[in-house]
């Protein structure tokens, strides 16, 4: 229960806010209409937490290699930038520049006409698919092609596919071709910018990439030359090379996964103060089950879970690419996918504990 304490008090907080908000705010604000804020509020949290399991565990081994610091780090900042930045910010910003308006007027077209402001926001709703696809396409992708896993959960499939890793770049050309397909089923008006959306977000996967690596590296060089002097500049180093890299991997990867879930909130409220509240809510605990994942060891005792986690991302991307050409999928679709591919796992992991123990 210590890993959700911070959790709970943080969605008491914000049903608090909600409830207030509904109680106060627009014509028909009063008693009736504070529960039916509370009850959009909460169904945006669990929404929110279904469509993220899968997130929770990729974040988790990750996660699982960094010390105290980063992983306070990552509880504290990261969940600033989830949750003001992208699930507020950031909608703010793409409604902004598309619109040639100033934030603060955004803000107020938010408050003030919801409807209107969810419209701009999801007449952009192609280019911010591909951007999150991608992303999340090279998330799977790369770890269907690693050669350097032990387990394979689909052994015939993934041994077959780990062969090809020695192809360079052979992730980046499998997505560029889910790119140019998806970009065949947008409208010819839309169709650049669409696709250069989907290649900022392979662009982005690649350099968080090259800024680990270049850190690692520095953090390498630095261990070597100071290693005489003090056993505990190998320490810094390790935070370094283990923390900032993946730090900045694991915010955009939720930025991703976000992306899906406020065009997903979008379908249920126009609200963007309960948007934002349901939301967070929802980060929160997304970032609590992490961190009770690293610590209890999960991923250890469940051999396949992580690769049920990827599976559900790819089945993510490929939703928000099909999304991107007008395709609706229902939110809770998605989520069951990803929830089914979880349990699967989990089922998978314990037939093979039992297998093990009996031999």
């Amino acid at each position: 229960m210590k890993h959700f304490r911070f959790s709970i008090l943080f969605t008491i907080v914000c049903l608090a806010l909600s409830a207030y908000w509904g109680f106060t705010h627009g014509p028909e604000a009063g008693l009736m209409t504070m529960f039916k804020v509370l009850a959009l509020t909460a169904i945006l949290a669990v929404m929110e937490v279904s469509l993220s399991f899968d997130n929770a565990v990729v974040n988790a081994s990750v996660l699982k290699h960094w010390d105290q610091f980063w992983r306070k780090l990552f509880l504290t900042v990261g969940i600033i930038v989830a949750v003001f930045g992208m699930r507020l910010v950031f909608p703010l910003l793409i409604v902004g520049v598309t619109a040639d308006m100033g934030m603060i007027e955004v803000a107020k077209l938010a408050l003030n006409d919801p409807k209107t402001y969810s419209e701009k926001l999801m007449a952009h709703h192609a280019e911010i698919a591909a951007f999150g696809g991608m992303f999340l396409l090279l998330v799977f992708l790369n770890f269907l092609f690693d050669d350097e896993k032990d387990e394979h959960w689909f052994h015939w499939l993934e041994s077959k596919l780990s062969d090809l890793a020695s192809i360079q770049a052979i992730s980046v050309f499998i997505s560029l071709i889910a790119l140019l397909i998806m970009a065949q089923f947008v409208p010819d008006t839309s169709r650049l910018v669409v696709v250069m959306a989907g290649i900022w977000g392979i662009v982005v996967y690649v350099g968080v990439q090259v800024i680990g690596h270049l850190l690692e590296g520095n953090a390498e060089s630095s261990e070597d030359e100071e290693a005489p002097a003090a056993n505990g500049a190998s320490a810094t180093g390790t935070i370094v090379k283990g923390g900032i890299g993946g730090f900045l991997y694991l915010e955009v990867l939720d930025a991703s996964f976000s992306f899906d879930g406020v065009i997903g909130a979008f379908a249920i409220t126009n609200d963007v103060v309960i948007i934002m509240l349901g939301l967070a809510i929802g980060a929160m605990f997304v970032r609590s089950m992490t961190i009770y994942l690293v610590e209890k060891g999960t991923l250890d005792a469940y051999i396949y879970l992580e690769h049920g986690a990827h599976y559900a991302i790819g089945a993510l991307a490929f939703i928000m690419l099909a999304s991107g050409t007008g395709l609706h999928v229902p939110e809770v679709v998605t989520g069951l996918i990803g929830v089914a591919f979880i349990v699967w796992a989990v089922l998978s992991s314990i037939s093979y504990s039992k297998k093990q123990q009996s031999t």
